[in-house]
């Protein structure tokens, strides 16, 4: 995807609530396509939205041999090295919305580390459908993260990457590389890129006239206008 493709998709998803492109999405007849399983939820409300960067991980084939705690340090160390990797973090663009099927192991495979590090290099949010962890961490540096569960547990001995830039199978959606993601307190929608362009025209229709009835009721109510309907 060109970096003009990239900023044009962002700016035509600027502000549409999930809500919105479920009706856009309705309104190109993919009526029953998109919608992530409600089972994979927010950390905190909030809202993001951006360009799918994919990432795949597997369940770790191999036992973990016995050690002393010396021992595992180094092993572990290894082990992020040459096992449980993140390539694809150096791919990272500004805009990116990095989504991780992580096959239902029971790691957190992202925490209040790697979620700040992802942040700073530009991304919009993150979504897996596996467990995350030091929650109140990430909660209080504000990063958007969606997920099926919170989990412990770190990824050594347990989970290793297996591919990137690949399609992934979140909630029971396929994600490609480069398809738009939107997520707010409504959970989280995939829209194909091939048709995110349409989408966009009809979710913002959708928008707009959401605003204009909810601001004749709040004028009615003689309640303040608010970013939400003006």
């Amino acid at each position: 995807m060109s970096p003009e493709e990239r900023q044009e998709l962002l700016e035509l998803f600027e502000g549409l609530r999930v809500t919105d492109v479920r009706d856009g999405m309705d309104w190109n007849m993919m009526h029953h396509y998109g919608s992530v399983s409600y089972d994979i939820r927010p950390l905190f409300r909030t809202r993001a939205f951006g360009i799918a960067r994919t990432a795949r991980y597997v369940p770790y084939e191999s036992n973990i041999p016995s050690m002393s705690p010396e021992e595992y340090t180094q092993w572990v160390s290894w082990y992020y090295r040459e096992v449980c990797n993140d390539p694809w973090f150096h791919d990272i663009e500004p805009g990116d919305f990095i989504v991780i099927d992580q096959s239902g192991v029971d790691v957190g495979i992202i925490g209040s580390n790697n979620s700040l590090a992802c942040y700073a290099k530009g991304i919009r949010g993150i979504v897996t459908n596996g467990g995350v962890r030091d929650t109140d961490e990430i909660i209080l540096q504000k990063i958007p993260v969606w997920s099926k569960f919170v989990s412990q547990k770190m990824d050594q001995g347990r989970i290793r990457f297996e591919a990137k830039d690949v399609p992934v199978n979140i909630g029971g959606v396929v994600v490609y590389p480069g398809d738009v993601i939107v997520a707010d307190g409504d959970g989280v929608i995939v829209v194909p890129r091939k048709i995110a362009k349409d989408v966009a025209k009809y979710a913002r229709q959708e928008l707009e006239k959401d605003k204009i009835g909810r601001r004749k009721l709040y004028e009615q109510l003689g309640w303040e206008l608010d970013e939400t309907v003006k």
